[in-house]
């Protein structure tokens, strides 16, 4: 394990990219806006309560830390995605996970569109894309990247051809297919974490525009150089630094059981910030009586808990008061974990009127709380629906 005393490994106050090693193999890999800030908050004393048991195992194996320093956080963030694709470190599973993550998509198209998508909806196999980067975690990192991205480089996105975008300089308007192409061009170095390359070609054009006594050209391609020197993250400051610490895990579980012979049950996830569709189950249960909801939410988190291949959430969310609290905390005492339990209290038309659990925890995550505690119900009752009509024609 490595010793607490981080000295030794010379880490700058400067964005990039770390890496946690064993011997020479790479087990994690991350971004950070500080790299002596990040690295150094893997080893704080709340390491258990902010870090899940997947990360605190490869803190535990881990004999050697090096790191390699950005011009800024944007560039750390293209370069974790590329260098987690290059190496598949085994302690960045997510990351792994094609259909539940983010990437960057440029056509094949006369005029290259450009724009974000989920993995679950990308052939990789047969692109219908000229380029594919990613996988990216956080889906408002990336959109904040973009951002950067476009006001240097201007391109057409998913949707194109609007004026107010040509007007602040998003879109590229009434451009040569040669001039626009450039930008791709551009576009598809900084995403390969090649900007050195970008400036030179730059610093060449510049030149050559100069030569020509196109000074109009010249001082356009100027600015770029510039603007790539000087990039203007403070939002992706922002999200980085609210994100530290392994991008949080919240579970909700609700049980649907009306009419009929069906009780079901699910589990929703939100990650980051973000409703995680790939990770949500269903549950038909066995064993629980209809209309016995305490019985039901201990079978669903039961037989969750028995998939230790999943991710271990942050946090569990649930319906109800103090029965439904006590029986989620005795599941979770049986599998010998310690995961705070999230309660919704709701009123008779079963709108939330509270919710109980860690103070700190509700202040800074209500809104997702309620968010993915409505979205259970939701994806309940749709499930029970779905259910208990295929039971019917089965009759």
């Amino acid at each position: 394990m490595i010793s607490q005393d981080l000295k030794q490994f010379n880490l700058p106050t400067t964005p990039g990219v770390y890496f946690f090693l064993k011997g020479k193999k790479i087990l994690y890999i991350g971004k950070a806006t500080s790299l002596k800030d990040r690295v150094r908050s893997y080893f704080s004393n709340d390491l258990i309560k902010s870090r899940g048991p997947r990360i605190i195992d490869m803190i535990t194996i881990s004999d050697g830390i090096k790191f390699q320093e950005t011009d800024s956080v944007l560039e750390a963030l293209i370069l974790e995605a590329s260098l987690i694709k290059k190496h598949q470190p085994s302690y960045n599973t997510l990351e792994k996970d094609n259909k539940s993550f983010n990437f960057v998509c440029i056509t094949k198209e006369v005029f290259p569109r450009v724009f974000i998508r989920r993995g679950r909806t990308v052939d990789f196999e047969k692109s219908e894309y000229k380029n594919i980067f990613g996988p990216y975690v956080s889906q408002a990192q990336l959109k904040e990247a973009l951002k950067i991205v476009r006001k240097i480089f201007p391109f057409f996105g998913e949707k194109s051809g609007s004026k107010m975008y040509e007007q602040i300089g998003l879109e590229p308007g009434s451009v040569g297919k040669t001039e626009y192409n450039k930008n791709i061009r551009h576009i598809k170095l900084f995403f390969e974490g090649k900007k050195k390359e970008i400036v030179r070609q730059l610093e060449k054009s510049m030149k050559e525009f100069a030569k020509k006594r196109e000074f109009e050209k010249a001082d356009k391609v100027k600015k770029q150089i510039f603007a790539l020197g000087h990039i203007r993250d403070v939002s992706l400051i922002k999200e980085d630094s609210v994100n530290a610490g392994n991008d949080f895990r919240i579970e909700s579980f609700d049980v649907a059981h009306m009419q009929g012979n069906y009780s079901v049950g699910v589990m929703t996830v939100m990650e980051d910030g973000e409703v995680k569709k790939s990770d949500y189950r269903k549950f038909i249960l066995r064993d629980t009586k209809r209309g016995d909801d305490v019985g039901g939410l201990s079978e669903i988190l039961t037989r969750r808990f028995k998939h230790s291949e999943w991710k271990t959430p942050d946090a569990i969310v649930i319906d109800g008061g103090i029965a439904q609290r006590n029986k989620a905390e005795e599941v979770l005492k049986n599998n010998n974990l310690k995961i705070p339990v999230l309660n919704v209290v709701k009123d008779e038309k079963h709108n939330p009127v509270k919710v109980l659990g860690k103070d700190e925890l509700v202040k800074k995550y209500k809104k997702d709380i309620l968010l993915i505690n409505n979205e259970a119900h939701r994806f309940a009752i749709s499930f029970y629906r779905a259910k208990h009509r295929k039971g019917s024609l089965l009759k």
